[in-house]
């Protein structure tokens, strides 16, 4: 036993260790000189035992052991704080840094304090105020009206190989779907690349067969590498895609040029296309066709009018596929690979408009759209998903800027050149320059309008139809009404498909005739 100088006695650690283990009063036969005692009598001695301390008293034990442990807590924060600051609080190197920052914020907020009593500190309340009032709003956001139990989701279902194989020239497989006349009759060849999440069954959804017939229009839609049947690539970008589109066309004997239909995220490789193989194409037909968010052209309002719609969740999927894509699989394969449907807006993070919401809730889009993600998925490999994201915002390798440009008009000889020295030099377009249509609806939330009005100053050959009232889905999937404006739009008159009889001469026909019946008629 040890003395301390105020003449408290302190017992060694040995008189401490032996208080530890003190009797309780609960004894404990020793099986060695317990022989005739029986199990049963130990226990029951035991909760005998036990039972004698009540519930009440411990749990008065537990609060009381559990405040003093708060209090010593408290007190070892305090002096952590005191030796981090120092006991002269204003001489610390983080009131010297933030203080007088914070200071000009409490002046200026100083008009809110006629809102609070008198006998309140306003450095002490509004903190108080502000955390109260979060609690209030995160409170009334929850929905406390009771929730009907929510359905179970359907799975997903992998359908048998379905689609026409070609070859390309490196040896990669790539599937493909056709609709409307035949290759010989065709008077208007339309290749579609699909967006995200989709495949070759996508096309122009809900067109009928009798509109195509009768515009002689020969669709074929196709699977991009890693998606539906087609083979990966392994090094996919977007010169890749529009020469993927070309061999297509070559294998498929389209010997004339040929529209390309870029819809949505099938915007960026049918702008590829226009980019990297203009002079294969007749013309581009666009409906809500993406451009790249992070596009240096843009200003600050274009951004801005681009951005302003769309989820917090989309934003950062975008940021997440630009700086750090590797982290988009542990979210495609809680979503898209997960094995079971999913509602569209959730899935893609969408918002929608009036019409976009009532269209897609249509069993006849549900059965469209669930059958199109099957397909997409059906490799069950998140790459391809990854590398389509990531294609969207990085580095397109092309601006829109250079698809219709001006220059100067290049003549040769003296005479062109003296008057290229005193006169203003003679602009010429250059780049494509066949048609391309762009239908924008202006209650899109997808592809926002002022996507088409950026695109509308980078190429300024672009003819813009806006649509008033129209969604992302809306004008494009099953409206039949929609469907012929566009085809009117694109190709004029109907004129069916090309007659490939061969036109014989009347006349030489009926001698012919004649001959025969006349040797007939000697015999």
């Amino acid at each position: 036993m040890m003395s301390t100088d105020n003449g408290m006695k302190l017992r060694t650690w040995e008189e401490e260790l032996a208080s530890l283990v003190e009797t309780t009063g609960i004894q404990y036969p020793n099986p060695e000189i317990s022989d005739g005692i029986s199990m049963e009598s130990t226990k029951l001695n035991d909760d005998v035992a036990i039972m004698e301390e009540s519930f009440k008293d411990q749990v008065k034990g537990f609060l009381k052991a559990s405040g003093e442990m708060i209090l010593e807590l408290g007190k070892g924060v305090k002096d952590v704080v005191k030796q981090s600051f120092g006991e002269d609080i204003k001489d610390c190197y983080v009131v010297k840094k933030f203080g007088e920052p914070l200071g000009k914020v409490y002046g200026r907020l100083r008009f809110m304090n006629e809102f609070l009593p008198e006998d309140r500190d306003p450095v002490l309340a509004w903190p108080v105020v502000f955390f109260v009032f979060i609690v209030a709003v995160a409170v009334l956001s929850v929905n406390t009206e009771p929730r009907s139990p929510p359905l179970s989701p359907k799975k997903m279902h992998i359908h048998p190989p379905s689609a026409t194989l070609v070859q390309l020239p490196d040896g990669r497989q790539m599937a493909y779907h056709e609709r409307g006349v035949s290759a010989e009759t065709a008077r208007f060849s339309l290749l579609s690349p699909h967006s995200f999440l989709s495949s070759r069954l996508a096309g122009i959804p809900g067109i009928k067969e009798s509109l195509l017939q009768d515009f002689g229009v020969r669709l074929i839609t196709y699977d991009l590498p890693g998606f539906g049947e087609s083979d990966p690539h392994p090094n996919r970008n977007l010169n890749t895609s529009a020469l993927d589109m070309l061999h297509l066309a070559d294998a498929l004997g389209v010997n004339d040029k040929f529209w390309v239909v870029g819809y949505s995220g099938g915007g960026v490789h049918a702008w590829a296309a226009l980019s990297y193989i203009p002079d294969k194409l007749a013309g581009a037909a666009m409906f809500a066709p993406i451009v790249n968010p992070y596009d240096s052209s843009m200003t600050k309002e274009e951004r801005y009018g681009i951005w302003e719609r769309w989820t917090q969740k989309r934003k950062l999927m975008h940021f997440l596929a630009r700086r750090f894509p590797s982290l988009l699989k542990y979210f495609y394969r809680r979503s898209y690979l997960s094995g079971e449907h999913g509602q569209l807006d959730k899935w893609l993070s969408l918002s929608l408009g009036k019409k976009d919401k009532t269209l897609i809730e249509e069993p006849i889009f549900e059965e469209f759209w669930q059958r199109d993600v099957e397909e997409s998925l059906r490799q069950g490999n998140i790459r391809p998903f990854v590398e389509e994201a990531v294609l969207q915002v990085s580095r397109w390798g092309f601006s829109l800027a250079n698809i219709q440009i001006q220059r100067k008009r290049q003549e040769k000889g003296i005479i062109p050149w003296l008057k290229s020295m005193y006169a203003h030099p003679e602009l010429e377009w250059a780049g494509f320059l066949g048609p391309i249509h762009i239908w924008q609806g202006m209650d899109d939330q997808v592809v926002t309008p002022s996507t088409a009005e950026f695109v509308g100053r980078l190429v300024p050959g672009a003819t813009v139809h806006k649509l008033p009232g129209e969604g992302h889905f809306s004008y494009f999937c099953f409206c039949d009404e929609c469907h012929r404006q566009i085809f009117s739009t694109l190709f004029g008159t109907p004129q069916g498909p090309l007659n490939s009889t061969i036109e014989v001469d009347q006349t030489t026909l009926k001698e012919d005739l004649e001959e025969v019946l006349l040797t007939d008629s000697t015999t």
